[in-house]
């Protein structure tokens, strides 16, 4: 039993180990500048982050596509997931519960491939014939320009500038949000439901409405177990792949509008890797992927702390 534990450590060892060897050609060329240089090309005085022709490799734009998609993601789902997490164990009925919690959970289930199909059947072009034409109007409107121009988010080089494809940052992040919504729920109804009874009726005995009662005696119990749900969603976030590749446009680019395409760390690996053609290409990739690997276990280790310091079976505290 205990070899069969210790071969979980083991596995990720070597997974490591791998990584770290076979990105040492980019590492030794580049080092850190790999995550935030670039050049420029001279003839169209623009940067230039990737390019395999050329030799030269720089992750700045993954890095950011994968960001951007994953805090749009977050605003989406977080408050979602928390109106989920206090219906299902607060305000349910008891015959609706079951069924809600079931098919919460079974989001998590389905293929990532899956949703990236349906994202481009269906959630695209909703966002290209409904959704972004409003964004864009509000934002692009002159008197928002007069008023919020200062922040550089409104007008044509703002949040919502640019052309309208419908693929971009913004479908990449609404995919993630309804991606990574049942396991924020999930893990926040768990925490919600660990904070003992007796806070909830010493809050209602002092006379407390009850929105008050799940305001102060649940959800400020299990605030801290909240936020280390959230940072578990933003770990799967970070390392979706497929659903992401078929929708964020797959270019190695940076803009601030939300409607132009991008690539992410993870999609960048799936859709280059089978096609590069010399040592150094891949040397990039998988320094790419050493970097999320890497990201992506101190996130859910951050997470699975929090979550663990509220439902260790300690009383909650009052403040």
């Amino acid at each position: 039993m205990a070899v069969c534990a210790f071969s979980i450590f083991a596995i990720v060892i070597l997974i490591a180990t791998e990584l770290v060897s076979q990105s040492q050609m980019s590492w030794s060329k580049v080092g850190f500048k790999f995550f935030y240089k670039f050049n420029v090309d001279p003839t169209t005085n623009l940067p230039l982050f990737w390019d395999p022709v050329n030799g030269d490799f720089y992750a700045l734009p993954f890095l950011y596509g994968t960001l951007v998609s994953s805090l749009v993601a977050l605003l989406i789902a977080v408050p979602l997931a928390i109106g989920v997490a206090i219906f299902l164990t607060e305000m349910s009925p008891r015959f609706l519960r079951g069924p809600l919690s079931f098919i919460t959970e079974l989001l998590a289930a389905i293929p990532s491939v899956v949703y990236g199909l349906w994202a481009i059947f269906v959630l695209v072009p909703l966002l290209r014939e409904h959704i972004n034409p409003i964004f864009i109007a509000v934002f692009n409107n002159p008197t928002t320009v007069k008023l919020f121009g200062w922040t550089g988010l409104v007008g044509e080089d703002g949040l919502f500038g640019g052309v309208n494809l419908g693929l971009g940052l913004l479908a990449a992040g609404v995919i993630l949000a309804i991606m990574i919504l049942p396991i924020i729920a999930s893990l926040t109804r768990e925490v919600m439901s660990a904070v003992p009874h007796s806070q909830r009726e010493a809050a209602l005995a002092l006379g407390a409405t009850r929105w008050e009662m799940i305001r102060i005696a649940v959800l400020r119990n299990a605030r801290i177990g909240i936020v280390g749900s959230v940072i578990l969603g933003l770990g799967r976030a970070l390392g979706e792949t497929m659903a992401v590749a078929m929708v964020i446009g797959n270019a190695a680019e940076i803009h601030r509008s939300l409607l132009s395409t991008g690539h992410s760390m993870a999609s960048v690996i799936a859709n280059e890797f089978s096609e590069a053609t010399s040592d150094m290409h891949r040397s990039a990739l998988i320094e790419i992927g050493l970097a999320l690997f890497l990201v992506t276990i101190l996130v859910n280790g951050l997470a699975r702390l929090l979550v663990w310091a509220v439902t260790r079976g300690t009383p909650a505290r009052v403040n």
